[in-house]
């Protein structure tokens, strides 16, 4: 099992969540299934496809209710963050997975007892913020023929939109599953969430499900101290440490960024500044260089009397490099 899987059935595994959930979205809020009356059920189940293979199919969270020796039910939760079209043949292959396993369950070393049968409910919970527009029983999956729609039985599929629950629902939620949908409805409504103050019992698992839920690992690395050190975490507490790791994070990002950014710069401007600098002093150097070759050049035209030479090379450069040349005074190449 992947470590996503893990972290979204987690919290909801536990009595107080489970059966919190059953009681608001199957029941408005009236306490039917108490927590003492759970017991945990197998989540797998097999099946042999048509490659003969025999296969496992896995449900994200199944309890038993036993209420006194007279009702036992099979309640399944399944987590939805996308939309799926063939939610009802899934749904149909667990909740028959389950009927089967009661008959089988009747046979004891051989013999066949016959034992009460129970009802198998399964609920959707879809945390994604599009209403769900797809299938919700079998017959909207189904092609089906208008002679046989008569004789093709239908299985309703109860699929709950947690984003597009109403405020007085959230609010009759009494488990840390108020606060999971308390979020998703005020992202969906407002694009925004303002934490409440109600206080977080399963505090890791309420932050390994947003996490997963959400795609935000911000809520799962964010550093909460234990509970046992500052008594109770809240929803506030929680958004307050991500922001401020967020915040501290971007800093030292900031200061990082700025510090590479500006060693660059300041490589640029040194090698355009370095650049402009030498070529300023070459060209100081080289007038320099040419004005001491001139006056070398007037001397010796001077001493050997060659004025009409120096008259002529004053207007003809080519001349005057010739001169250069004949006196070896030609700048070095």
């Amino acid at each position: 099992m992947g470590e996503k899987d893990i972290a979204e059935k987690t919290l909801e595994a536990y009595d107080d969540v489970f059966s919190d959930i059953i009681n608001v979205l199957l029941f408005g809020g009236k306490e039917v299934v108490k927590e003492n009356e759970l017991t945990d059920a197998t989540s797998l189940s097999h099946y042999k496809a048509d490659d003969d293979k025999l296969h496992i199919q896995e449900r994200d969270v199944a309890k038993f209710w036993k209420n006194g020796n007279i009702r036992i039910c099979l309640y399944g939760l399944e987590n939805q963050t996308d939309i799926d079209i063939d939610i009802p043949l899934r749904v149909i292959s667990y909740d028959g997975a389950s009927y089967r396993a009661q008959l089988l369950a009747d046979k004891d070393g051989g013999k066949k007892k016959q034992r009460p049968r129970y009802p198998v409910v399964t609920l959707v919970l879809y945390f994604g913020e599009e209403r769900w527009n797809r299938p919700k029983s079998l017959k909207e999956c189904l092609d089906i023929p208008d002679e046989l729609e008569p004789f093709v039985s239908d299985y309703k599929v109860n699929v709950f939109e947690i984003a597009w629950l109403d405020t007085d629902t959230v609010k009759k939620f009494k488990s840390d599953f108020r606060i999971v949908a308390d979020y998703f409805v005020q992202v969906r409504q407002n694009k925004d969430y303002i934490p409440s103050s109600d206080t977080i019992h399963h505090v890791h698992e309420v932050l390994q499900l947003m996490s997963v839920l959400t795609k935000d690992r911000s809520f799962e690395e964010v550093q909460i101290p234990l509970q046992d050190e500052v008594g109770e975490i809240t929803m506030y507490d929680v958004i307050s440490n991500v922001r401020n790791e967020g915040i501290a994070a971007g800093r030292l990002e900031g200061l990082a960024t700025g510090r590479l950014e500006g060693i660059a710069a300041g490589r640029l401007e040194g090698i355009a500044a370095g650049r402009l600098e030498g070529i300023a002093a070459g060209r100081t150097q080289g007038l320099l260089d040419g004005q001491m070759m001139i006056q070398s050049l007037m001397n010796k035209m001077f001493s050997e009397g060659r004025i009409d030479d120096l008259k002529r090379a004053a207007s003809d450069t080519a001349y005057l490099k010739k001169l250069l040349s004949e006196q070896g005074l030609s700048p070095k190449s």
